[in-house]
């Protein structure tokens, strides 16, 4: 009997859904754990007016992985808007509510939509605390909220919560049987790293016996990663977890046009350094393939199936 490799993929924002969105087509057991941290859009307002977790994040992660696109997405992406309270906010996001009040949890919330909408693996958030999160900067400034640090476009030191989340013990559980667990791709400091913060989670991740991997975003990202080279991003996680547990990082190593790389120079931002000999004296397994296409929109994004497909190829079977 074939039992289907167990797969963890922690992170936020649209970097996690687009690896989810390809490796659902693969024959394995995923577990996404999502952030909670947002507080900006309506995922704030939601947080603030319901006292909620932050539903985007899961929201998105829900549409990536259910197996009836695109019907579902439009609707779980569907934006009221007009003049109304309902003015910002997506479907997803007063589902999500909606069914925590139901249920009055909302792990539980989850379950019910992942048979709602034929969601094939498990969605779970990292916490179901109300947390902020906060930025140490290397100025030694201090801004609190997930959405303001980005914005600060100072260097961070370190990002912690203002008050010790509990891990929701499913992820502990999900991460101590995982044969494979990946982090990325996404903002390193509001997205990846929160996952890691709580002291239950930090313990699992360095005890797993799975393998770990890294998939480290294409460009730097302004007020989180600006100067950052691909061995900064893993250091960066490796000290907030206080121990080194990462076994490979993929990287893209795409030819980017002139035209898109100008663009993105004039904002500031560059491709992310491959330093693969550090890389490898940290014990790492560097892989770099073509990961990324070029949206309409001249922006540079991981292609779903590619990115899966290369995640998938690191299991050992």
């Amino acid at each position: 009997m074939y039992i289907k490799p167990k797969v963890v993929v922690m992170g936020g924002g649209t970097g996690l859904s687009v690896i989810l969105r390809g490796l659902k087509h693969f024959p394995v057991d995923i577990t996404a754990i999502v952030t909670v941290a947002d507080d900006g859009g309506s995922s704030g307002k939601l947080r603030d007016e319901l006292e909620i977790p932050a539903p985007g994040d899961l929201r998105n992660v829900m549409v990536a992985l259910s197996e009836i696109e695109p019907l579902v997405e439009d609707l779980l992406q569907y934006r009221f808007k007009g003049d109304t309270s309902l003015a910002g906010h997506p479907l997803g996001n007063l589902l999500l509510a909606a069914m925590v009040g139901v249920t009055g949890d909302l792990t539980k919330a989850l379950k019910g939509l992942t048979n709602v909408f034929s969601i094939k693996g498990k969605i779970l958030p990292s916490t179901c605390d109300e947390v902020t999160l906060v930025a140490e900067m290397e100025d030694g400034t201090t801004i609190v909220g997930e959405s303001k640090i980005p914005k600060a476009r100072k260097k961070i030191k370190r990002v912690y919560f203002n008050e010790a989340p509990e891990p929701v013990e499913e992820t502990i559980t999900a991460v101590m049987e995982a044969d494979l667990v990946v982090l990325g791709i996404g903002s390193l400091y509001t997205s990846i790293i929160p996952n890691l913060l709580p002291e239950k989670m930090k313990e699992a991740i360095l005890a797993s016996k799975a393998k770990k991997v890294y998939v480290c975003n294409a460009m730097e990202q302004p007020g989180e990663t600006k100067g950052y080279s691909l061995c900064d991003h893993v250091q960066a996680i490796h000290d907030h977890v206080g121990g080194s547990f990462l076994d490979v990082v993929v990287a893209d190593n795409s030819s980017i046009p002139d035209k898109v790389l100008n663009l993105y120079k004039s904002e500031g931002v560059e491709p992310v350094k491959v330093d693969r000999e550090r890389c490898e004296a940290m014990n790492l397994e560097v892989i770099e393939q073509r990961l990324v296409e070029i949206m309409e929109n001249d922006n540079i994004r991981h292609h779903p199936y590619k990115t899966a497909a290369t995640v998938y190829s690191l299991i050992e079977h």
